[in-house]
């Protein structure tokens, strides 16, 4: 199945190893990508695919092999020189200043001079770039101000600000929806006819099918196989990543709940300044229940609110049984309602720290006397989760910034484990991880049921709630509209609903 591109290579690797601490990220890869061609990465969660791309984008230096970039080997490689000779990442951990407009964003570091003045015609080059891709940002919009999709269309239309020939797509549309995605691979095919090597990195299997036309299949840091992606299909490729068969997607849903069971967590007629007009639901012990919507709906803004991050403007919200009466995230733990967000680097994690220190973060008072932590302690409890989770490498002691985004995922689930919850908010549970690590958190979600512990789950994949929850609200415009048993019912009429009661609400307005 191996192919061998027709065109010279735009970049070739031969060889190449690099390693971070005790852990051999890449292991003696070589491969070419060439011009007119979109090159897929794709692997499980730590396999290497994204230092792959950071190898060739400048951002990591291999520690051996060679780099050969337009027939020419490379002494010297960082991202400014990588730049300057066409290639240019979009990184899955956003690097944007935040205080700035889109434009400013876009040509920062790029900005035209005469006689030492830089000239204002950003708005020109943003414009005539926009009517290349078409993704409908306000130039003027303050980048702090728009939500993670947008901001990553900022970190896309950065790099083709650059006239990049070679563009590393890290995860590109982990944030996306699917009409974003369908824009995101008509760019990648426009890129690609135009001459330009998009390379990327994508845990989205039906993606990288669709788009690509090759795929490198990546695993434990070896490169596995070069393969025609129109001659394979998505169970070779996922049995290549793995190793084995995954077999059935979703494991059996847990036993449903008697209806009379009290509940661990009710929210009734919230209301938020973020959106939120009135929303109410009930989780039962053992209960999976979902929140499905469209983008914007407030599903998360929702679980932010009744956590105890954003303020409430109406309604209740009983935990256990007792009526919350002081709003805090503090106040949310020591109940035994936690939350674990969409936005794992803002809101999750401490990247700097050790996966152990993160791990613990929210449950110190369980390994410490008289303000002391108890190390040997917190070690062996976030070793325990971590082996659990099937974190890779299986180290606790590295920097969580050292590991895979799938991986950063399973340590903010350790995290909110580690508080021995009663009722946990799971937001996009999922996003950004492979196959593989989906299937843990799946079969993660159906243990917590099982041993008592009531989850709400908020995904935008809506088959993740279909397949998992006993029970699932709609909601659109910040309001639960109806309740449903997904068991009873498909996806087709879940959207149907959503999408009939959205545009019946922009009609009645």
């Amino acid at each position: 199945m191996t192919t061998s591109p027709e065109s010279p290579p735009l970049v070739e690797l031969r060889g190449i190893n690099k390693r971070f601490g005790g852990t051999q990220a890449l292991n003696e890869v070589s491969l070419s990508v060439a011009p007119g061609e979109i090159h897929a990465f794709v692997g499980e969660n730590g396999a290497g695919k994204s230092t792959l791309g950071k190898v060739i984008a400048g951002i990591y230096a291999a520690d051996s092999g060679d780099l050969i970039v337009e027939g020419s080997p490379v002494d010297r490689w960082n991202p400014g020189i990588a730049q300057r000779r066409g290639v240019a990442m979009i990184a899955q951990e956003l690097a944007l200043v935040a205080d700035l407009t889109v434009a400013q964003n876009v040509f920062l570091g790029a900005e035209r001079h005469f006689l030492g003045w830089e000239k204002r015609d950003l708005a020109a080059r943003f414009a005539l770039l926009e009517e290349q891709i078409r993704f409908g940002l306000d130039p003027h919009s303050k980048v702090r101000d728009l939500r993670i999709a947008d901001q990553q269309k900022v970190e896309i239309m950065r790099a083709l600000a650059r006239d990049a020939r070679v563009i590393v797509m890290d995860e590109p549309t982990s944030s996306l929806t699917a009409k974003e995605m369908e824009q995101l691979e008509s760019l990648m095919r426009r890129l690609r006819d135009r001459g330009c090597c998009v390379i990327y990195v994508s845990h989205f299997l039906d993606s990288v099918l669709a788009v690509a036309d090759r795929i490198t299949i990546m695993r434990d840091g070896r490169k596995i196989d070069t393969v025609v992606a129109s001659e394979v299909s998505k169970q070779e490729v996922v049995t290549s990543m793995l190793g084995r068969s995954l077999g059935q997607a979703y494991p059996e849903r847990s036993a449903p709940v008697a209806g009379d069971v009290a509940p661990v967590l009710v929210a009734n007629g919230v209301a938020t300044d973020t959106g939120v007009a009135d929303m109410s639901f009930v989780v039962r012990p053992g209960e999976v229940v979902g929140l499905l919507g469209l983008v914007g709906s407030g599903r998360s803004e929702c679980a932010r609110a009744v956590f105890g991050v954003d303020r409430l403007l109406a309604g209740t919200v009983d935990v256990a049984g007792q009526r919350v009466t002081k709003h805090s995230p503090r106040a949310s733990i020591e109940r035994g309602f936690v939350l674990v967000s969409e936005d794992r680097h803002r809101d999750g994690l401490v990247l700097q720290r050790s996966v152990r220190e993160n791990i613990s973060l929210s449950s110190l008072a369980q390994f410490s006397n008289g303000g002391v932590v108890n190390t040997k302690q917190e070690k062996s409890a976030a070793t325990e989760l971590a082996h659990a989770l099937e974190m890779r490498p299986a180290n606790t002691e590295l920097p969580v910034s050292w590991f895979s985004g799938g991986n950063q995922q399973k340590a903010l689930l350790a995290k909110a484990l580690s508080t021995n919850p009663k009722v946990i908010v799971l937001d996009e549970p999922t996003r950004g991880v492979d196959v593989g690590a989906k299937r843990t958190i799946y079969e993660l979600i159906v243990k917590l049921a099982e041993q008592g512990i009531g989850i709400l789950l908020i995904s935008s994949e809506h088959e993740e709630i279909m397949e998992l929850a006993h029970r699932a609200y709609l909601v659109s415009e910040g309001r639960t509209i109806s309740e449903i048993v997904p068991a009873d019912t498909t996806v087709e009429d879940v959207l149907f609903q959503l999408f009939h009661v959205s545009s019946g609400e922009e009609s009645a307005a």
